[in-house]
């Protein structure tokens, strides 16, 4: 599977240049990892978000995201977001922040 390398630039423009960020292919997509920890990642042309599951109730109620299921059971704490909503900059901030502040509570890998 592709992944939309445009999203991929805005993601990595968003994360800016952190300490320990590294970027790896993964579920045929490319993940960004803070400290070793999966954070955000494009898959096609969707975002996944690691949120946290304290966060996922309220995440989940944004219209933009469902949970992020690639094997039928859906991943507790991450959600996928989609269309036409990632073409804001606003939303697509708002998902990289949630996961990069998820991401600072774990520890490093």
């Amino acid at each position: 599977m592709t992944y939309d390398e445009g999203l991929a630039q805005r993601i990595r423009e968003g994360l800016g240049e952190r300490p320990g960020l590294t970027e790896k292919r993964m579920f045929g997509g490319l993940a960004f990892l803070l400290g070793g920890n999966m954070t955000v990642g494009v898959v096609g042309d969707e975002l996944i978000a690691r949120v946290g599951p304290d966060q996922a109730e309220e995440a989940l109620a944004r219209t933009e995201a469902r949970p992020m299921d690639f094997t039928g059971k859906p991943m507790r704490g991450w959600v996928t977001v989609g269309g036409p909503a990632l073409a804001e900059d606003r939303i697509l901030d708002h998902w990289i922040t949630t996961a990069v502040d998820f991401a600072g509570t774990l520890p490093p890998k």
